[in-house]
């Protein structure tokens, strides 16, 4: 089988091409970046060079493919400091120019990394692009199949988070104490995807996917004994005190509100709403083992 992963070797793409190359399948990694070549090359894939800006190039790099994974990634846009972005627009270009280059090279099963918040346009701050995204590849012909893989929150989100605990001691947000919320870490997105390539599909079809259900509290306590630094906390301040300090950092205005309006609805649970009506099983990689992992690159960053 002809895979063709977006997205380069990153959280995701490399543990997922790792698990494909160890399937026997055939799989092709688009990077922008020439650099990335031989490290796509020593994983046994094959390296496809360009932007999935150009149409024609994603068309050719599809042609012959039998599945292809498809996701948007923040950073590939641009800098979150980039005052001038409108992410939506970006995100949906994307998308469009994923339209297309299915339909021109006749593409008839696709694995789309998605999100948690994708079922609804109002109340989910950012995460709506994730919503707007899934609904232009439903203007996909019917023939074409399409998994929608909706993860939850990533346990390697937490690393941006390391720059405040180690100056104030704590993980400061919006929203906190014990109601438990999933998380997910991007070993197990690889192997639900992986697993899901393996099966056939026709149809749109949506799954989500999740590790562990943990509270801010419960991972503040993890992490501080991971540490070495059992008072660590989860801190919580107000919408408008986050805003601000994210605003005077310099990040684009629309990330800004846009994060403090998704911890809202992590706050109140209306983000899970229609995750916890299709619960998945959850993955085997728990808040322990993402500690474990978490605490090398804290002692790491401080050596």
């Amino acid at each position: 089988m002809n895979i063709v992963i977006t997205g380069s070797l990153g959280n995701i793409g490399k543990p997922l091409t790792k698990l494909l190359v160890s399937k026997g399948y055939q799989v092709t990694v688009i990077s922008s970046k020439p650099e990335r070549a031989s490290a796509i090359e020593a994983l046994e894939a094959t390296p496809a060079i360009g932007n999935i800006q150009d149409v024609d190039f994603l068309t050719t790099v599809f042609n012959g493919a039998d599945i292809v994974y498809l996701m948007e990634a923040w950073e590939g846009i641009g800098s979150l400091f980039d005052k001038s972005i409108d992410y939506r627009l970006e995100f949906e270009k994307i998308a469009h120019n994923y339209v297309k280059a299915v339909k021109d090279s006749n593409l008839k099963r696709i694995v789309h990394l998605s999100s948690v918040g994708a079922h609804s346009e109002n109340g989910t701050g950012s995460l709506l692009v994730h919503h707007a995204v899934e609904q232009i590849l439903r203007t996909l012909p019917q023939d074409v199949g399409i998994k929608f893989m909706r993860p939850v929150g990533f346990f390697s989100n937490i690393y941006r988070w390391l720059p405040t605990i180690k100056s104030a001691g704590a993980i400061v947000q919006s929203y906190g104490g014990d109601r438990k919320e999933p998380w997910v870490s991007p070993y197990d997105i690889a192997h639900t995807i992986a697993e899901e390539m393996a099966k056939p599909f026709t149809g749109k079809t949506v799954q989500y996917i999740a590790s562990d259900e943990v509270s801010p509290n419960e991972i503040a306590q993890t992490l501080g004994k991971a540490i070495g630094y059992a008072s660590l906390e989860w801190k919580v301040i107000t919408a408008e005190e986050l805003l601000n300090q994210m605003l005077s950092a310099g990040i684009n205005e629309w990330i800004a509100h846009g994060l403090v309006a998704m911890q809202k609805a992590q706050a109140d649970g209306s983000l899970y709403e229609d995750f916890y009506r299709n619960k998945p099983n959850l993955g085997k990689v728990k808040l322990s083992d993402f500690a474990t992992e978490f605490a090398a690159e804290y002692d790491r960053q401080n050596n």
